[in-house]
């Protein structure tokens, strides 16, 4: 059985652990990324993009470990990060469902060469809206940019500590 997840906002002394979330996530889902991007990356998201959004996270109510987070800003979803020992198991959905409830998120971007993702995307109800050459610093990673549609069946609130 799926645990429920509590959504929570952590706290600057957690953005050492949110970026190893990011880094571990990305290393399991973004194999088109050279190491020496990710690690540029993981920088500027400790040090400038986490300080740029609203932070939300998700914590195993075991350990207490940051199971994954999403960061919004201006009604878009601009990070959505789960741990790979957590993928599959509701995280990242109550996260997302929390952005578009509770934080009014209808848009978001997503590597084009990731397709788990953008299905994952498309299951919870956005739609591809346009189509971008390069990432948010110019480097040729194609984003698609996509937009909240509709709710699915499957999709359900998620609550907060």
């Amino acid at each position: 059985m799926k645990p429920t997840w509590v959504v929570q906002t952590p706290s600057l002394k957690d953005f050492n652990e949110l970026a190893n979330v990011w880094e571990a996530s990305v290393r399991a889902t973004h194999d088109f990324l050279p190491r020496s991007y990710i690690q540029e990356l993981r920088e500027l998201v400790e040090h400038r993009y986490l300080d740029a959004v609203m932070l939300v996270c998700c914590r195993d109510p075991v350990n207490k470990r940051i199971a994954g987070f999403a960061g919004v800003a201006a009604r878009k979803v601009e990070m959505l990060f789960i741990h790979p020992d957590y993928r599959g198991h509701g995280v990242g959905k109550s996260l997302l469902m929390f952005a578009i409830n509770e934080l009014n998120a209808i848009e978001l971007d997503v590597n084009e060469q990731n397709p788990q993702a953008i299905g994952f995307y498309l299951k919870q109800g956005f739609e591809v809206i346009g189509r971008s050459e390069t990432d948010g610093l110019g480097e040729p990673y194609p984003l698609l940019h996509l937009r909240y549609k509709r709710a699915t069946r499957s999709q359900d609130k998620c609550c907060r500590a």
